[in-house]
């Protein structure tokens, strides 16, 4: 909730917690140490209405402009109501307040001093409802300039849920006739007891393609590896590619692949049987 990063955070006891962030499996027992105004909810909410009411460093300007222009534009009001009431025909007050609120009009003087608070307030309030916080009036000034903008981690733009971009087969398996629906099948029949997060995209790969996962057995989740569970008398693996090499299996022919998808911000996930 607080980084953007979709994938799970491993907690364990003594860990700390932030409410509103979801429980991805087993049980929570939490001591609450916040409430109120010093929860992180309550900062974040502090911190957009502070930015709202921040001045940006163009206000500063606009506050010394009409220091001097309200009060101008007061004094030609009155000294047009002054001047027609005077000289002007008949009726005469009903010129001199119709001329002098149409100079107070016309000029506007409240409008220099709203224009800018105003601006700052609906942006940052219309950015809050985007998932974009400015702490200060002055970031959105500044934006204007900004013409490159990094982000460090990859869930901040992601839907916040993996995909399956892409199958790859090796040339064993080409040669053997495993084609991409079965590896989904088998993948599938693998992912269907968990709940990483990762399991899910290849379920909905699977949903997608009108396949059905493959029945296994014995089914085992190794954290911080993989899966692993057995089909028709064959082991079927899966996991990150320090799960292949621990079992010895060869994934050299997917090394320039993996680095290419590792560059592009995707994760390679590999699947492997004996």
């Amino acid at each position: 909730m607080l980084t953007g990063e979709s994938l799970p955070v491993e907690k364990s006891v003594g860990d700390v917690v932030v409410g509103s962030t979801l429980n991805k499996s087993g049980s929570l027992l939490v001591q609450i140490s916040k409430v109120g105004k010093d929860t992180v909810l309550a900062q974040i909410i502090h911190m957009v209405e502070s930015a709202q009411g921040s001045k940006a460093p163009i206000q500063a300007i606009a506050d010394r402009v009409v220091a001097v222009f309200v009060p101008v534009i007061m004094a030609l009001a009155l000294l047009t109501f002054i001047l027609w009431w005077w000289l002007g025909p008949s009726p005469a007050l009903s010129y001199a307040i119709v001329n002098a609120v149409a100079v107070l009009l016309i000029a506007c003087p409240c409008a220099m001093g709203l224009a800018t608070p105003i601006s700052i307030m609906v942006a940052s309030g219309r950015a809050a409802e985007l998932g974009v916080l400015f702490r200060k009036g002055e970031a959105l000034q500044r934006l204007r300039e900004t013409q490159v903008v990094a982000f460090d981690k990859t869930g901040t733009l992601t839907k916040g849920e993996p995909s399956l971009s892409e199958v790859m087969l090796s040339p064993k398996a080409l040669e053997e006739g495993v084609g991409e629906d079965e590896v989904l099948r088998l993948a599938g029949g693998l992912e269907q007891h968990s709940e990483h997060p990762i399991a899910k995209a290849i379920l909905k790969a699977l949903t997608v393609k009108g396949l059905e996962e493959a029945p296994v057995t014995n089914f085992e989740a190794i954290a911080g590896y993989g899966v692993t569970a057995e089909h028709q008398g064959q082991k079927l693996y899966l996991g990150a590619d320090r799960y292949m090499k621990k079992l010895s299996l060869d994934i050299t022919p997917f090394n320039t692949q993996q680095q290419r998808l590792s560059e592009a911000g995707k994760t390679p996930t590999l699947f492997g049987y004996r």
